[in-house]
């Protein structure tokens, strides 16, 4: 039988075991408007000591929910010894898409300020996502210590106690990303129901991953169906066009007749090479 216990802590996040896995709730890496930006930290009993960033962001909407309630989604990770890292931005419809990559990448900042904490070694810090979040993954590990700007009127503060986590660097040693957009600006959009895509072509290509390939860019593992109507293969493909003029480490898994997410035999063979890719690249002996 699971049981759960909370606890207060600092007064900045809560602690909570549930089951195996213990979680650390709300850690608070900044605020923004008044509002505060937070992670979840998953913890397994049987830590390996890595980590994985997951990005929480799907049409970069970032919805909250319990961490208790993400673990399922979470265990393969959490069973092969990583404590995930769930990361939440700044979400749609109030902020936009640019915002949200200067988000995360203070989020991953603080992360590696903090790895000790909870027991992980910086260096051994992988990031997955899926859409949205996919995308997100690609800016944090293929361009970490680009240029963060908000829009006029709109910023963040990080206040005294995080200062020391906006300078610190964040490379990122794997990723995987599920069905991303790379080029963003084939998504710019002037939809009222898109404001989150409401931006300028000079913004798009500042975030575009397609545009940041270079030769020590870490491992980048690619999951696409061939019939994605929401987010193209084309995506893909072109980040791999990119990434084979380089000796970047990577691979494309086309997953056959399937859409914009997996479901059944081809959702566990996405998470199963999910696993074995952090497996390889994150293990001590890779690292060093």
């Amino acid at each position: 039988m699971n049981r759960c216990y909370l606890t207060l802590g600092a007064l900045v996040f809560s602690i909570c075991v549930c089951g195996e896995v213990r979680i650390t709730a709300d850690v608070v890496y900044g605020h923004k408007d008044g509002m505060a930006l937070t992670y979840d930290v998953l913890t397994p009993e049987n830590a390996n000591g890595a980590g994985v960033l997951n990005m929480i962001s799907g049409a970069w909407y970032s919805i909250w929910r319990a961490p208790r309630q993400r673990i399922r989604s979470m265990q393969p990770l959490l069973d092969a010894g990583y404590t995930v890292f769930a990361v939440h931005h700044g979400s749609a419809p109030r902020f936009n898409v640019v915002e949200a990559v200067s988000d995360v990448r203070a989020a991953a900042r603080h992360i590696v300020t903090r790895a000790a904490e909870y027991q992980v070694d910086a260096n051994r810090l992988g990031v997955t996502g899926a859409s949205a979040g996919g995308h997100l993954s690609l800016m944090l590990a293929l361009n970490p210590e680009g240029k963060d700007e908000q829009p006029s009127g709109r910023r963040r503060w990080l206040g005294p106690q995080y200062e020391s986590a906006a300078n610190t660097a964040a490379p990122l040693a794997a990723v995987v990303a599920y069905f991303p957009p790379v080029d963003m600006t084939a998504f710019m959009s002037q939809d009222e129901r898109s404001p989150q895509l409401k931006i300028t072509e000079s913004e798009a290509e500042a975030i575009s991953p397609v545009k940041y390939v270079t030769e020590d860019d870490p491992p980048v593992l690619l999951i696409h169906g061939d019939v994605d109507r929401v987010v193209p293969i084309e995506q893909s493909e072109i980040l791999v066009k990119a990434m084979s003029q380089t000796n970047i480490n990577y691979d494309l898994i086309v997953m056959e007749g399937a859409g914009h997410g997996f479901r059944g035999e081809q959702g566990a063979e996405a998470r199963v090479a999910m696993v074995a890719w952090f497996d390889k690249h994150l293990s001590p002996t890779q690292i060093e």
